[in-house]
């Protein structure tokens, strides 16, 4: 069964665009094709909530091999946007306060997909912080194409540390 809708994706889409791609750029860390977000258009701090879109485009890396005639944006990238839509709002609504400096992915959970998303067609995400710490936050996300939920789950993000990730001068 469904769950219960986080926002009406027939009010999601009709918002103006808040961040483009430049904008979402200079708080993600996310380029070239791991930049799978573009636009945020709902920013609501007071009730944890973010929204935004992917526009699936034919001309993507995984457009030849996923799947040859029937192109499926695959669900990893699915829940990749929504991670990116999720770090977006960790990073401009919640303080790190030293523990990291940008969000990583850190799990996700009760992931359900229930339509085929293909080129051509804009996927819009939402997000509601279900558990908000400067360490770790807990998002439920949607995904909708044409109005109608897509995918469903829940994604953990995480604060991390850029220098906590770079292999020290001896190459380890």
């Amino acid at each position: 069964m469904p769950p219960p809708i986080i926002f009406d994706p027939v009010e999601l889409s009709s918002k103006p665009v808040l961040a483009d791609r430049e904008e979402i750029q200079k708080i993600n860390l996310q380029r070239f094709e791991m930049a799978q977000l573009d636009a945020i258009v709902l920013l609501d701090p007071s009730n944890h909530l973010i929204g935004g879109f992917k526009d699936v485009r034919s001309d993507e890396f995984w457009v030849r091999g996923h799947m040859p005639g029937y192109p499926l944006l695959p669900g990893v990238l699915i829940c990749e946007a929504a991670a990116q839509l999720c770090s977006y709002y960790h990073m401009a609504c919640v303080k790190l306060d030293g523990v990291g400096d940008f969000v990583g992915f850190g799990g996700m959970d009760e992931v359900r997909f229930r339509l085929a998303v293909k080129p051509g067609q804009r996927l819009y995400l939402v997000a509601k912080a279900i558990k908000v710490h400067r360490r770790q936050v807990t998002f439920n996300v949607q995904g909708f194409v044409d109005n109608q939920l897509a995918f469903h789950g829940n994604i953990i993000g995480i604060a991390l540390h850029r220098a906590a990730t770079q292999p020290n001068s001896a190459g380890a």
